[in-house]
């Protein structure tokens, strides 16, 4: 199926039947609140998150470290600050799991071991070896 259809067809109507399922239950006026709250709560732990994860890899760079890590976490609080913005409590799902560290680590670690390919095994690598040729200088 179309994953462009999924976004723009399927995620709303989700959301709508959950917003649906959810008034039933709580109220209606209750769930604009949980909806607002939601968003609240969400912007205020990713920011606090944001500024973790920043003060985390300036720390790696002061140690001449890459923050790999710190640039993946940045990107995705980002995107669960957009998800969290996101009327809807599918969408608000998904951001605080982007948000707390732990799950966030879960993500990336499978999503990194999809694509953790070999390259021996493709057959891509050229062996070899440096040779430096310098004259001596006396």
């Amino acid at each position: 199926m179309n994953p462009f259809f999924l976004l723009f067809i399927g995620l709303p109507t989700l959301e709508i039947f959950l917003m649906i399922k959810i008034g039933g239950t709580v109220g209606a006026f209750n769930t604009v609140i949980l909806i607002f709250l939601t968003a609240i709560i969400g912007i205020y732990f990713a920011k606090l998150q944001g500024i973790q994860t920043l003060k985390s890899g300036m720390i790696n760079l002061y140690q001449n470290k890459l923050p790999v890590y710190e640039i993946l976490s940045g990107a995705s609080i980002a995107i669960a600050a957009l998800l969290l913005i996101i009327p809807g409590f599918f969408t608000d799902l998904i951001g605080f799991l982007f948000l707390i560290p732990f799950t966030r680590k879960i993500i990336f670690s499978s999503a990194l071991k999809k694509n953790d390919v070999d390259i021996n095994k493709r057959g891509d690598a050229i062996e070899g070896e440096i040779v430096d040729k310098k004259k001596d200088e006396l």
